[in-house]
């Protein structure tokens, strides 16, 4: 696997003004929807399919393949929902992406609801991030003043208006139907399904919902065409993704690179690890709510299938990089703090399990309870697992699980010890004379 970076999502954000409609047009912006609407719909809907470009939002699910559940049109409307409401631990891709070149997913948009028959498409996005949202509405604004949206857009006859909406910061809310609810003004809370969205979503009319990525990637795929994004990447996972890599790594950030790429290629590039005296002892591949990896780890091509196979999830790519200071007890104790604050309380064994799985942790992580804790933690995990409405309470099972697969003697090492046997403050420092910027 070559360790050349793909920068095409990520080409121009070190552009002074690079999420201006200006500086996009520069590097070819709407030259994808020019060429769009000169087509077919249905021949939008099959050049992504032949793309193999899949959900960029933790699940991977082909994405034209999404776009062909719609049911034939019945002269009603039909929506396109952007889901970014990004707020799992350690995933960091969409908000960056919205910030420094937010007409990506603008273009998206139109290009996408020009294939699947819609005139009015939502962005969702995560309220606290305020700067993003003036920056999306302003994106927006500049799009609609240069005739990229609106009325008869290139003169085509093709209608589209934008909406971007401010949810109230509820993780929950990533989960597509309840994001759906909410958004109608609705608690956010996952929906029964059957129906699902493609047949019953907005306002219980036929809806796509797609992650910021996953449109975002769609101009560049319709300009250069779809061969050329099915040359990158591996054959069952094509393409390009954005690594965000965060915690003890010498140089965070986003890593634009093709799938199939290694962490032991992406850490070359971000200068290794923050002390090269301390070695990785785990990380995830794809946020907190996907099962660990050590070290051992390391090779593992970073696409959908080898990171199954491996025994995790690709998730959204978010590697957290954590080295030998860390206290994996403490590590997994927080995240779980945060799935069990953030279920919504629909299921029992969601709303319940995480409580539960809080209190052992916690009492684990002080040297308090006993080894039989453990089993007790797996036997929650496995009463959570599958049974929970939605995806949050299989994903605040998995840094547990895999925790106690890798690092059992570490939690036996807290009892036996009767306290934390790691200087918490060790791992949140960078000491300047070890660490060269």
């Amino acid at each position: 696997m070559s360790t050349t970076l793909t920068p095409i999502l990520t080409k121009f954000w070190d552009d002074p003004q690079s999420w201006t409609l200006e500086t996009y047009e520069k590097n070819d912006g709407y030259k994808a929807l020019t060429k769009a609407l000169a087509a077919k719909p249905a021949d939008l809907v099959q050049m992504t399919k032949d793309s193999g470009l899949r959900g960029r939002g933790g699940a991977g699910f082909p994405t034209g393949m999404k776009w062909g559940f719609l049911p034939p049109p019945d002269g009603g409307p039909r929506y396109l929902v952007v889901n970014a409401d990004e707020s799992e631990p350690g995933t960091c891709k969409d908000i960056p992406l919205m910030m420094a070149a937010p007409q990506f997913l603008i273009e998206g948009c139109v290009i996408t609801s020009y294939a699947i028959g819609c005139n009015h498409a939502f962005i969702y996005l995560r309220g606290e991030v305020v700067h993003v949202y003036r920056r999306l509405l302003r994106a927006v604004e500049e799009a609609y003043a240069a005739g990229h949206l609106g009325k008869n857009i290139h003169g085509s006859g093709f209608d589209l208006d934008i909406t971007v909406h401010a949810g109230a910061g509820a993780y929950i809310c990533g989960e597509e139907t309840a994001l759906l609810d909410s958004l109608e003004g609705r608690r956010g809370q996952p929906r029964l399904k059957p129906p699902f969205p493609a047949v019953a979503g907005l306002y219980a009319r036929p809806t796509v919902v797609n992650n910021v990525e996953s449109i975002a990637s769609v101009p560049p795929i319709l300009l250069h065409g779809s061969e050329w994004f099915g040359d990158m990447g591996t054959e069952k996972s094509q393409g390009f993704g954005i690594f965000s890599l965060s915690g003890h790594v010498k140089n965070p950030g986003q890593y634009e690179a093709p799938l199939g790429i290694t962490l032991r290629e992406l850490l070359d590039m971000a200068g290794g690890m923050r002390d090269p005296e301390k070695q990785l002892k785990f990380w995830t591949p794809g946020g907190s709510s996907t099962p660990l990896f050590t070290a051992e780890h390391l090779d593992t091509p970073l696409d959908f299938e080898s990171v199954a196979a491996a025994g995790s999830m690709l998730g959204t790519r978010a590697l957290q990089i954590f080295d030998e200071t860390t206290c994996v007890v403490r590590a997994v104790d927080r995240w779980t703090d945060f799935y069990k604050h953030e279920s919504c309380g629909k299921c029992t064994p969601c709303r319940e399990g995480t409580w539960w799985l809080k209190q052992i942790l916690g009492r684990l992580e002080h040297g308090q309870g006993s080894e039989e804790d453990l089993d007790k933690l797996l036997d929650i995990c496995d009463n959570i697992l599958g049974r929970s409405f939605c995806a949050l309470g299989d994903g605040a099972t998995s840094p547990i699980t895999s925790s106690i697969q890798y690092f059992r003697e570490e939690y036996i090492a807290h009892l036996t010890q009767g306290s934390c046997p790691f200087d918490s403050r060790e791992s949140t420092l960078f000491h300047k004379d070890k660490v060269t910027a």
